[in-house]
């Protein structure tokens, strides 16, 4: 009896600890760490895997063979309710599902603490594009790069997300289709995310957290807006860019979970 009262109050040792590691203090964590932020992109229930098909709710079957956005301006909430915001110099990434790097985001010199939540925004936000070509940085110059393809002219400015891929429908099949979206005339789409972690992100020196966020493509064109590429396979601007940010992008991302490791 003994030894099965001392292994039933090992258990429950345990239990607390893990428990209180979760929901430290924040008050006693000093100094900066760092925390990492995945993005892995699905497609409805399943793994996105480029060139495959998926049927939309519409009957549409789609194969995506490009899926690239923009993560900009992130902002950290802690659980006291005190936040941090990432330096704007530092806070664009391009997700590109063709390079596996660039879905893993590193944010350096992070004040320690609990944190709670995640607020960042898909595209480039208009106070960064009224800088003017001159404020752009590195920014304009990497959006531009073949491999990414994330800009128009200087006029039309950044392209916030990139989903391109094949169409087999009623009168299509396998058909290109493009949506891009981004400023449509003088309304700039630019779109936010705000993300409750499932359990606090503990930043210390010497934890850096990883915070896992599916991001659901599918709902850029099959959320709360649906496209039908049977009213045309280029979808660039106008009202179904403005709906697809309003609508359909701000949902698509979940933090699934987070690892304090």
């Amino acid at each position: 009896m003994k030894k099965i009262f001392l292994a039933v109050l090992a258990i429950s040792t345990i239990a607390l600890t893990s428990c209180s590691n979760d929901s430290k203090d924040d008050t006693t964590a000093t100094g900066n760490g760092s925390l990492k932020l995945e993005f892995d992109n699905v497609y409805g229930a399943a793994d996105l895997a480029l060139n495959t098909e998926y049927t939309n709710s519409n009957g549409e079957k789609v194969k995506p063979n490009n899926v690239i956005y923009i993560i900009s301006n992130v902002v950290l909430t802690k659980a006291d309710g005190s936040t941090y915001t990432v330096p704007k110099s530092s806070s664009y990434f391009f997700v590109n599902e063709t390079d596996e790097a660039s879905t893993l985001i590193t944010l350096p010199n992070i004040p320690a603490g609990d944190y709670t939540k995640v607020k960042f925004g898909i595209g480039v936000d208009q106070a960064q594009y009224d800088a003017g070509a001159d404020g752009q940085g590195d920014l304009w110059t990497t959006a531009a790069l073949p491999s990414l393809g994330m800009t128009w002219s200087w006029a039309s400015g950044y392209k916030f997300v990139k989903f391109e891929g094949t169409v087999t429908s009623t009168t299509h099949t396998d058909a290109p289709y493009k949506v891009h979206t981004g400023k449509t005339g003088s309304i700039y789409n630019y779109a936010e995310a705000t993300l409750d972690f499932p359990n606090n992100a503990l930043v210390r020196t010497n934890i850096t957290p990883q915070v896992h966020i599916m991001a659901d493509v599918k709902k850029i064109i099959d959320g709360t807006t649906v496209i039908n590429f049977e009213e045309g396979l280029d979808v660039m601007g106008g009202t179904k860019v403005q709906q697809i940010m309003a609508n359909n992008v701000p949902t698509m991302f979940e933090a699934h979970h987070v690892h304090n490791d």
